[in-house]
């Protein structure tokens, strides 16, 4: 199977350097700032120039509010499994159902055993952490009577009190490379998180087939097992290698990986904020986009229920995928375009919307299956996210001229360090949902319009006026731009921040209508994903 069906996941992997905590904190709240959906650190307690990671992950979760956070991966011998379970529940029912554990045998043996550690085989630490994954579940077990009992080689708990239970049901992510823990990880965990640095050409097809027949073994589903995987590169504007070169080179072969390997949490490794701003605003966004419409075309198996939790849908950092406004069933085209409310906040027009075509009309007798009818609600779903971030925006601009936006409170409550960090917050923000709106029509227009108008010559006007539109929109985009700028460099420039903003929603909101007015019916028609 190349492809499990989860949703995908976009997040960082932040080194926890102690020399400068401020800034390692800074960078994991700029993860949350630019939409990524989890932050994790490296987990190495006998290495003095890093932050102890459970500290680090609880200070974090403290100064974020959406972002979900995990050690990447934790230190098991260091890490008496009783007590990091109880750790886990803890800031899992602090941060609102945010963390997640990944788990490792232990490495570096010689530094875990100057910290008191005990060193043990790769055989025994397999065995160690099969036993310390029962000891975790157990404590988290708190509807089970009687105490938790585990008598293991290395582990023995002997009736300790159950709880306290998570605030959601954490997942447990093995970080695996050899046959046992691949065997181990397709038994007992909820994930496989390697490092693709490690792999080599091949590893991640040989390791999914190793998981999913230990999960089939132990009566699991493939499904149940995400696949995850940390990934390091540069963003360069020619492409030298894997992960090394532009945007559009890192959105193919991430979409690759999703759709050939089964990945799909894929965790950046890099400090830099502007590696972050351009994966979350530029690379996420244009990926989930491309599997979600190739998803669409093969209908591709979604996700199970974790065992002992059929009753329960998966929890994952990335929140729910917003539902389409039709049911999708067979028969009558049920899939509503999103009508033009008409409402205008500027006075200035980009176009004339009188002069817009229309195509054919829809064959009243032509009945539709349920996955044509899932093809077109695609285009509203997509729709609907540029339209919540396009509110989110607004709401930020009203928050920042009424003094709300407090992201600077941890360094500074001197009133301009605020408001200089506002401003920032503010300015990655369009920036990144400029990117995103960039990159959605990039993708209409090299691939959708072209096969719209090969499949059906008589929506070629309507195609024509779309591809416009998306100029023009370009153009308003370049004046949000350069009001940021404004912005950030003059006191007064909130109102021209305003305008502009008003008038992106104004052509945007408008052409986002025209566009499912006139393709909804014809995606589903024409069999296009």
């Amino acid at each position: 199977m190349s492809d499990y069906g989860h949703d995908l996941l976009f997040g960082s992997f932040v080194t926890p350097r102690g020399d400068d905590p401020g800034r390692t904190v800074d960078v994991a709240v700029l993860a949350e700032q630019v939409g990524l959906d989890l932050v994790t650190f490296q987990d190495h307690p006998y290495q003095p120039a890093f932050l102890d990671t459970w500290t680090l992950l609880s200070f974090v979760a403290a100064r974020t509010n959406r972002v979900h956070v995990a050690a990447n991966v934790t230190n098991l011998p260091l890490r008496p499994p009783a007590v990091l379970a109880r750790s886990v529940a803890s800031l899992d029912l602090l941060s609102g159902g945010r963390v997640g554990l990944g788990l490792g045998a232990g490495a570096f043996w010689e530094a875990i055993e100057a910290m008191g550690g005990r060193r043990l085989t790769p055989g025994q630490g397999v065995r160690a952490l099969e036993e310390a994954i029962e000891v975790i579940r157990q404590i988290w077990d708190t509807e089970a009577r009687g105490g938790v009992r585990v008598d293991g080689e290395f582990y023995r708990v002997r009736g300790a009190k159950r709880g306290p239970a998570p605030a959601h049901a954490v997942p447990i992510w093995l970080g695996a490379y050899k046959p046992r823990m691949l065997q181990l990880t397709g038994r007992r965990a909820d994930g496989w998180l390697p490092s693709l640095s490690y792999l080599q050409p091949g590893d991640l097809a040989k390791g999914n087939a190793v998981i999913d027949d230990a999960a089939q073994q132990a009566g699991r589903a493939p499904q149940a097992v995400r696949r995850l995987l940390n990934i390091a590169g540069q963003f360069s504007a020619v492409g030298r290698g894997p992960l090394d070169g532009p945007a559009e080179q890192w959105v193919r072969e991430l979409t690759e990986l999703a759709l050939g390997e089964g990945v799909s949490a894929f965790i950046l490794a890099s400090d830099d904020p502007d590696d972050l701003r351009r994966f979350a605003g530029e690379v996420a966004p244009a990926v989930r986009e491309l599997v979600a419409a190739e998803r669409a075309r093969g209908a591709a198996p979604l996700g199970t229920p974790e065992p002992g939790r059929a009753s329960e849908p998966e929890r994952s950092p990335e929140p729910a995928a917003r539902p389409s406004r039709a049911t999708v069933t067979g028969g009558a085209f049920a899939v509503v375009p999103t009508p033009d409310d008409g409402v205008r906040r500027s006075g200035q027009q980009v176009w004339d919307e009188s002069t817009r075509p229309a195509g054919p009309t829809p064959d009243p007798e032509r009945t539709y299956t349920p996955h044509e009818q899932a093809t077109g609600a695609h285009l509203v779903q997509v729709h609907d996210g540029l339209r919540a971030e396009l509110a989110q925006i607004h709401d930020l601009i009203e928050q920042v001229a009424a003094g709300e936006i407090d992201a600077g409170a941890a360094r500074s409550h001197i009133n301009t360090m605020t408001m200089r960090q506002n401003r920032w917050t503010l300015g990655v923000y369009c920036e990144s949902y400029c990117r995103i709106v960039t990159t959605h029509h990039t993708i209409e227009d090299q691939s959708l319009f072209p096969r719209l108008r090969a499949r059906d010559p008589r929506l070629g006007p309507v195609v024509d006026r779309l591809e416009q539109e998306h100029h023009v929109i370009h153009d308003v985009l370049e004046g949000v731009d350069q009001a940021l700028v404004a912005y950030v460099g003059s006191p007064d420039g909130l109102a021209q921040l305003r305008a502009a903003v008003d008038l992106l929603t104004d052509a945007l909101l408008s052409h986002l209508s025209y566009e499912e007015r006139e393709l909804v019916e014809p995606l589903a028609r024409l069999g296009i994903a």
